[in-house]
């Protein structure tokens, strides 16, 4: 059966296009504007939300009109999507919408980052995620623990998936928690400390649900950890990398991003904790000499990262930030691992846990 709602928001979009033509007007659509200029922190919320700045893309404007059409055309495939109760990948849309325009030598799109941003567009016009629209991403990430799901009808124990885990898909949004025994989520970036911790079952052992994905966390993810927290009202925990790019991607789960702004109520997690690895975890278990030296990017995506508003006076952060530019490097979380390869799971993790380690 078709999604209802969805269908008749691409419809008001295409009625609207219709009664601009109909008058003789020229057809516009507006767009709210995601760039910088329009995100701001909510310091009640603890979150990066949009603005209200749209601008108009319209089609007898020679700076618009490919713009006008690629949204029509995903628009179209979307709605074709729907009334078909079909998904597709995001590079499946970027196939149907490359076409020559008729009577010209001029793709409708000729890279994929162009369909990919007429989808967001259309998530910000229509008020829906991508996935709502029947448009996911490539699945990039892994999950276990005393979890059961139904997922289409299928059922899904967490903890009955052999060496891998469950894979997470772009849209988590259908599934249901039938069973849900656990006291705290642990997400990691690196697939290969999920791999480790799934094969010491420490899940089990500390009744936990562990999450990873493959460097920065995806949508899917960022929601996924947002239902267990709202439904279930565990606390969610971050173990990345001590480095620039760690931070950063505690601060999207927590506070969310500035390309997704329009979805922070959806994604983030203000009460998110980061559990490591920190500057103390390094003194504290001899690291150093297990340091990568600091390149330039390095360095200067940390003062990008020091300097935003949620960051800026947040004392126990800037002094991560003024010890690992003393240092001139960063730590791994694998760093862990000169200390034996198990270390992370009994002791590292179970002594942060219990004496509540963890930065804000």
């Amino acid at each position: 059966m078709a999604d209802k709602k969805p269908i008749e928001k691409i419809k008001e979009l295409g009625a609207s296009i219709s009664k601009q033509i109909l008058k003789g007007e020229n057809p516009g659509i507006d767009v709210p504007i995601r760039a910088l200029s329009n995100v701001f922190f909510d310091k009640k919320s603890r979150t990066l939300q949009l603005g209200d700045s749209s601008s108009k893309r319209s089609f007898f404007n020679i700076a618009h009109a490919k713009k006008f059409l690629q949204t029509v055309e995903v628009a179209k495939i979307e709605k074709d999507l729907l009334d078909n109760g079909k998904h597709a990948s995001l590079r499946d849309v970027f196939y149907m919408a490359k076409r020559t325009i008729p009577n010209t030598n001029v793709n409708l799109v000729d890279l994929q980052v162009e369909s990919d941003e007429i989808i967001q567009d259309l998530e910000l016009i229509s008020g829906l995620s991508r996935e709502q629209l029947h448009v996911n991403a490539n699945k990039m990430g892994s999950v276990a623990g005393n979890v059961v799901i139904e997922d289409r009808g299928d059922l899904i124990d967490w903890g009955k998936l052999g060496s891998g885990g469950w894979s997470i898909p772009s849209n988590v949004e259908e599934i249901k928690f039938k069973k849900v025994n656990a006291n705290f989520v642990l997400y990691m970036e690196k697939a290969a400390i999920f791999e480790r911790l799934l094969e010491d079952k420490f899940h089990e052992k500390h009744k936990g649900i562990i999450l990873s994905s493959q460097g920065q966390t995806t949508r899917g993810i960022r929601r996924l950890l947002q239902r267990l927290y709202e439904e279930f009202e565990l606390p969610i925990y971050v173990l990345a990398d001590l480095d620039p790019w760690g931070a950063y991607i505690y601060s999207v789960i927590k506070y969310g991003s500035i390309n997704l702004a329009f979805f922070s109520k959806k994604l983030t997690i203000p009460s998110v904790k980061y559990l490591g690895i920190t500057c103390n975890d390094v003194e504290k278990y001899d690291l150093k000499k297990h340091l990568i030296k600091l390149k330039d990017t390095d360095i200067k995506r940390m003062q990008q990262i020091a300097d935003y508003e949620w960051f800026k006076d947040n004392k126990a952060w800037q002094e991560e930030f003024k010890i690992m530019k003393k240092w001139g490097a960063k730590a791994e979380i694998q760093a862990l691992s000169a200390r034996g390869i198990s270390f992370i799971t009994d002791k590292y993790l179970p002594e942060k846990l219990k004496n509540k380690e963890f930065l804000e």
